[in-house]
């Protein structure tokens, strides 16, 4: 028997930021959930950012210096080693799969924190939201996905939506919204899944990934390779996630 008590959580809100919980209807969310055995699976592209698109590109989240942004490729010619669309950021700076993020880890004058583990940080998220606009006719009608394994909020009773691995609650709003959750607390998390009504395109992050995965046309593929700002990388559906 053991004597932890369970931990405390506060009732889950209505409102997410400026986002809407959905309590009944899942139907947006139906073509996320139901996929075909072995199309995009747990631990893939295609099972974070969706199947069915014609592009895919992975955005990497900065690591940081003095809390100042630092891309992968600086860290990458720092340690002699290149930054290519699947490295694995253990791999980049040459440490075991399981290391423990601490300042020891990090190389003075280049890094000092490692990329946020988790869905699209505040900051990444505000740079891709233009980017995304301009490739979706519905940018004011959107759908998000929040998996109800954070723990900050007790959402157990509203129904969720399943894709690989996860349960997601579903929430609406624009756009714009997708940064909102951080009124309710600075280190609330963003939602993992961000889609238009439109389906024109579709965003995914998880709770144990340095990167946030986009599938969407090839034209919008091609526009966030080419934002300053961004570090993004094209891949594959079936490729392996980090």
């Amino acid at each position: 028997m053991d004597d932890y008590r369970p931990v405390h959580r506060e009732p889950g809100p209505d409102l997410y930021g400026r986002l809407r919980v959905q309590g009944t209807d899942l139907g947006p969310a139906r073509r996320l959930a139901e996929r075909g055995p072995g199309f995009g699976g747990f631990g893939t592209v295609a099972g974070i950012a969706a199947p069915g698109f014609a592009a895919y590109a992975r955005v990497l989240h900065p690591a940081s210096l003095d809390e100042r942004p630092v891309r992968w490729s600086t860290v990458a010619a720092a340690y002699g080693r290149e930054a290519a669309p699947r490295t694995d950021w253990h791999d980049l700076i040459g440490m075991d799969r399981d290391y423990q993020n601490a300042a020891e880890y990090g190389l003075p004058g280049v890094w000092d924190e490692h990329p946020a583990e988790g869905p699209t940080p505040p900051d990444l998220a505000r740079a891709l939201i233009p980017v995304l606009a301009r490739h979706t006719r519905t940018p004011e009608r959107c759908w998000y996905g929040l998996w109800n394994g954070y723990g900050r909020w007790d959402f157990d009773r509203v129904p969720t939506f399943e894709t690989p691995g996860r349960d997601e609650l579903l929430l609406a709003g624009t756009l714009d919204d997708a940064v909102s959750p951080v009124s309710l607390d600075e280190f609330a998390e963003l939602p993992d899944l961000w889609w238009p009504e439109d389906h024109a395109w579709c965003l995914g992050g998880d709770v144990d990934l340095v990167s946030t995965y986009i599938g969407g046309s090839e034209a919008l593929v091609a526009e966030l390779l080419a934002t300053p700002g961004l570090e993004a990388h094209r891949v594959a559906p079936g490729n392996r996630v980090g």
